[in-house]
């Protein structure tokens, strides 16, 4: 029979990190790299300048630990205005590094499959449902008015993205995974309001932070980055009881928390080069020569 003491969370933290726009949630990636995690960056932003500085600054015999890849779809400006290039491939390029973290010559093998010492990165939540819209907007042909069912991409698009979240934090997937997210106030049907993550449109929103047990926000106040760890007014986190702060610097706070839940990882070992013992040479015959 299972038990609690055995459940996956001791061994896989699934994050959700909320922010808004420049407020540093990829910078803070860094303390988990310079910690010994090794992040795989699902990367939809084209961003990594910061974190690729900061790491350069503080820490950049660790910059081995980050890998990523890069995904956007082209655009360009016609007589109609700016559209898609082609076909929108990001979506389903992405979905087959979620399979299998294969390009060009490296190959990872299956992001399930990394272990406790990995941290899946999506980076950003919002880029990637830009990427599944485009791409359920693509496949659906349009009616007779000349113009898809935008009912259909939303509600595919939607459900494409909520199917991702629940494999990505399911327990199945047995690696660690931070998924960053910006922010965007809602109103709810009292008439307050809640920052909720962004979605593929309104109803996907309240949904996302149902799928992590880690739920924190980072926030820019006055110049001041905190990782914000309770709940407020606002907004609605969770966090295990075994983190007891209610805020923690941004820089590291990302490492903190995952060396409460987690422990350290543990140590990367080199391959040990065995060198064979030198084989003594025969000596070489002396001819001895008279003098004349």
């Amino acid at each position: 029979m299972p038990s609690l003491a055995d459940h996956q969370s001791n061994l896989f933290t699934k994050t959700l990190l909320l922010g808004d726009s420049k407020s540093g949630k990829t910078t803070a990636l860094w303390s988990l790299a310079r910690a010994g995690y090794k992040l795989r960056i699902l990367d939809m932003d084209n961003l990594l300048d910061s974190l690729k500085e900061k790491m350069l600054r503080e820490c950049p015999k660790h910059l081995g630990n980050v890998e990523y890849r890069t995904l956007r779809d082209r655009y360009k400006i016609g007589p109609s205005g700016v559209q898609i290039d082609g076909a929108p491939i990001a979506a389903m390029s992405a979905m087959k590094m979620l399979d299998r973290w294969k390009y060009d010559d490296l190959d990872l093998g299956d992001p399930a499959g990394w272990g406790p010492d990995c941290i899946l990165v999506i980076d950003s939540l919002s880029r990637l449902c830009d990427a599944v819209y485009d791409w359920h907007n693509f496949l659906i042909k349009p009616g007779k008015s000349g113009e898809s069912d935008g009912r259909a991409v939303y509600g595919n698009a939607q459900d494409a993205v909520e199917m991702i979240l629940a494999d990505l934090t399911s327990e199945s997937f047995k690696t660690n995974v931070i998924v960053i997210a910006h922010g965007q106030y809602m109103e709810l049907p009292d008439k307050t309001s809640k920052i909720f993550p962004q979605g593929v449109g309104q109803k996907l929103s309240p949904k996302i932070p149902q799928y992590f047990p880690v739920y924190i926000r980072l926030v820019n106040r006055a110049g001041k980055r905190t990782l914000q760890l309770e709940s407020d007014a606002m907004i609605d986190l969770a966090m295990p009881s075994k983190v007891e702060a209610k805020s923690l610097p941004a820089d590291d706070g990302l490492a903190t928390i995952f060396e409460t839940l987690r422990g350290k990882p543990a140590p990367q070992v080199k391959p040990q080069v065995v060198t064979a013992a030198p084989v003594a040479e025969k000596p070489k015959a002396v001819t001895l020569q008279r003098r004349i």
